[in-house]
């Protein structure tokens, strides 16, 4: 494999679609309420998918050096841990990538205020101490919060402020709803690797209260997105934004394949399509709430 093909492989482009949607979400709803501006906008966008790189980058060489990462982990192939990328050359890559996301994200401050710096250190650092640092996120059963968190309420909060000037109570639900799908990623992931997550003492959620758990979280997360689609539909957004329960609906059924899935297959299907959900949710509702 060529190296391109490997540090495009390290990038995990299948999560990629999970730092789009907010921005799609947070800029939708700015054009609905006659704010929209393009330039925060791409600059939302970049920064978004550079802090998304950045993460799995870092994530990529903790865990490899941690040992995390092993042989018989059933989902794809880690670099660092593949003996493919060396951990020094990852982590030198990790710096570069989340330090020109910053820099573009300081592009921000014009259009939002100088507390906008205080968001870009928080991703910065928090995309190291997902996995990183002496007390690491996802070691502890918060890799949930931090999804929720930058996800959701930041990047859909984030976006929408730095167009229309203000941040209200649907963008925070739509936060929320956008936050809990993309957190279903996680939970599929963590899901899958129980059993190495526990022998690598790492205390993700799934470790700590077990796979039903997880499923009822899964679940739980897709009836709250669903209710954030509702919440628009009932404050009089038209009833084409209900186009976003299609992917909902469809989520439902992830969870209970989910609930079946054994082997690496079946778990990558329930992957790809909670990450489909992700995107079609930000397509679809924005779509409708734009038409």
């Amino acid at each position: 494999m060529s190296s391109l093909k490997i540090w495009l492989e390290a990038t995990r482009p299948k999560t990629l679609p999970a730092a789009v949607t907010p921005v799609l979400l947070g800029t939708a709803v700015a054009c609905a309420d006659a704010g929209f501006d393009w330039r925060p906008a791409v600059i939302c966008l970049a920064f978004a998918l550079l802090m998304q790189i950045g993460t799995n980058f870092a994530n990529d060489y903790l865990d490899g050096i941690k040992g995390t990462d092993t042989d018989a982990r059933l989902g794809p192939r880690r670099a660092v841990a593949a003996g493919l990328i060396a951990p020094a050359t990852m982590k030198r890559a990790t710096m570069l990538v989340l330090a020109l996301g910053f820099c573009l994200g300081l592009g921000l401050i014009p259009f939002g205020g100088w507390w906008l710096l205080v968001v870009g250190v928080a991703s910065v650092c928090c995309a190291w101490l997902y996995t990183g640092g002496p007390y690491p996120l996802a070691y502890n059963g918060l890799g949930d919060v931090f999804v929720v968190l930058f996800f959701g309420f930041v990047a859909v909060g984030c976006t929408y402020y730095v167009q229309a000037g203000a941040v209200t109570v649907d963008v925070v639900l739509l936060g929320l709803g956008c936050g809990l799908l993309v957190n279903n990623i996680l939970v599929v992931n963590n899901y899958r690797d129980l059993d190495e997550d526990r022998a690598a003492g790492k205390r993700t959620l799934v470790v700590l209260l077990g796979r039903q758990a997880a499923l009822v979280q899964y679940v739980g997360s897709t009836v709250l997105a669903g209710l954030v689609i509702l919440w628009f539909w009932w404050q009089g957004s038209g009833n084409l934004v209900l186009l976003g329960l299609a992917p909902i609906f469809y989520s439902f059924q992830l969870a209970g394949r989910l609930s079946l899935a054994t082997s690496p297959q079946d778990f990558l299907q329930a992957l790809k399509g909670s990450g489909l959900v992700v995107a079609a949710f930000g397509a679809l509702f924005s779509l409708g709430l734009l038409l």
